[in-house]
């Protein structure tokens, strides 16, 4: 058979693959990536008027703005911290819950499904019943503190609180998945390891250090990569905890926050896709340096 021939049916069969890929490629051509580049498009525009189009030419004045206004300044601090927070937090805890949902308790299915209602419910509806939990003088936080002794703490009044409630609802969010991603990686794990580690004498503690832990790193690397990029989006969580506020007088301006602000408050359209596209950035980079040290540690294991 010639080599025209033997092409022939490969050609045919690449046409029908991008035949049945088109309306997903076209969907993301319009709804992904047109909006990606118009939006950089827009933060190089000088005098940009979002209703008309008109603009005064390009330049880089949207992004100095940006970097100028204490608003974003104050936007990256406060994501930056809630990262820190929730994203240790969440991890940690969804390890523990992992761990106990693998071994073999009874109900094990029923509490599986039940982590996953997060994931099912509202963030608003969620997030009013949280803010009744917060709440100074009839929240149940503060009652069951009362009982203890504890004074009423003014959480979601007090600037100093407001970061510690922030994270303590994201965590929470977060939860679902990463419990299920660590507890599908804890079950897909080649139990001879462990069961060789038991018969030499190991301890719980030795098994999990030194067997569990470095078998389930590039499931933990998926889990960290896929809650960074949730955390730095935190947004639905301000409105039904602080009614539709960055935390008390603008103390929780979180990066999206301060777009949507920018955007639909003060109508800086190039100022907002500025700072969109700069922290785009910055999470993207921190995206690939936790990629890079995971395959690091990955190829060195």
């Amino acid at each position: 058979m010639s080599a025209a021939k033997r092409a022939a049916p490969k050609r045919r069969s690449r046409g029908s693959a991008l035949l049945y890929l088109a309306p997903l490629l076209l969907g993301m051509a319009v709804f992904t990536i047109w909006p990606i580049l118009n939006v950089v498009w827009i933060s190089f525009q000088e005098g940009y008027q979002f209703l008309t189009g008109e603009t005064a030419g390009i330049g880089v004045s949207s992004y100095l703005t940006a970097l100028q206004d204490p608003k974003f300044l104050s936007a990256l601090r406060n994501t930056a911290v809630y990262v820190v927070i929730a994203l240790p937090a969440s991890l940690i805890l969804g390890m523990l819950f992992a761990l106990l949902l693998n071994r073999p308790i009874r109900g094990r299915r029923l509490f599986q499904i039940l982590y996953f209602f997060p994931l099912v419910t509202s963030t608003t509806a969620i997030g009013f019943s949280w803010r009744w939990i917060f709440e100074a003088r009839n929240g149940i936080l503060n009652q069951l503190l009362g009982q203890l002794g504890v004074a009423p703490i003014d959480w979601l009044g007090d600037p100093a609180w407001g970061m510690l409630v922030l994270a303590v609802f994201g965590t929470w969010g977060l939860l679902p998945l990463t419990t299920i991603l660590l507890l599908v990686g804890l079950q897909n794990l080649d139990a001879r390891y462990t069961q060789a580690a038991r018969v030499d004498g190991a301890n719980p503690w030795a098994i999990f250090t030194t067997i569990t832990l470095p078998l389930l790193r590039p499931t933990i690397g998926l889990v960290l990569i896929l809650n960074l990029i949730t955390c730095t989006l935190v947004f639905d969580q301000l409105f039904p905890l602080f009614n539709g506020k960055p935390g008390v007088a603008g103390s929780l301006y979180t990066v999206v926050f301060y777009i949507y602000d920018t955007f639909y408050n003060r109508f800086d359209v190039a100022t907002a896709s500025a700072a969109a596209v700069m922290f785009s950035l910055v999470v993207l980079a921190a995206a690939l340096i936790q990629l890079r040290l995971q395959r690091g540690k990955g190829a060195r294991a």
